[in-house]
């Protein structure tokens, strides 16, 4: 009998289990910056895009905010819980899983060219940055030039640099997977 289920083999699980790992382990390490902490969470899942399929990078970086939302201590400044979710950073806790799809829908849709990982990146940093400054709004009652001044714009050169550095980490890694 034949499903439709999405079917995954151990290697990926294994690999999948380790981004989330390795997530949980950078992304409560942050410097804080306003109401918003700077973090490397953003870092792994550039990397995760680019190095795995769009779907296991999705899954790594959903598993990463479940295991948050029930209370293990994976977000920044070793918190986790529910409220982090509907708190004035959840937007951006939540914007982890578009970003990492869009940015990995990009990089295989453009067949891993070079290029498609930066444009990937930066298409996944403005829909992260779209969700997290929608909900700060949202749960802060700032104006949209307030939420930017506080939410991108000093985040903007440090997610430029963590970009060039998964630009060179990640196709180097998917080839590194890929071998048997």
């Amino acid at each position: 009998m034949r499903t439709n289920a999405m079917t995954i083999s151990t290697r990926d699980m294994v690999f999948t289990a380790l981004f989330t790992a390795v997530l949980c382990a950078v992304a409560p390490f942050t410097i804080p910056v306003g109401p918003i902490p700077l973090s490397l969470a953003t870092l792994v899942i550039y990397i995760a895009a680019g190095s795995l399929s769009w779907k296991l990078a999705v899954l790594s970086v959903f598993l990463y905010v479940m295991l948050g939302a029930v209370g293990v201590p994976v977000f920044s400044n070793f918190s986790g819980g529910f409220h982090r979710i509907v708190g004035v950073t959840g937007g951006f806790i939540i914007g982890y899983i578009p970003c990492a799809l869009a940015t990995g829908l990009i990089i295989e849709a453009f067949q891993r060219r070079i290029w498609s990982y930066a444009l990937g990146m930066v298409v996944g940093t403005v829909i992260l940055y779209t969700c997290g400054v929608a909900w700060f709004m949202f749960q802060s009652g700032s104006t949209l030039a307030v939420a930017i001044a506080l939410c991108v714009t000093p985040f903007l050169l440090g997610d430029a640099m963590k970009i060039v550095a998964a630009c060179v980490i990640a196709p180097q890694l998917h080839k590194a997977i890929l071998r048997k």
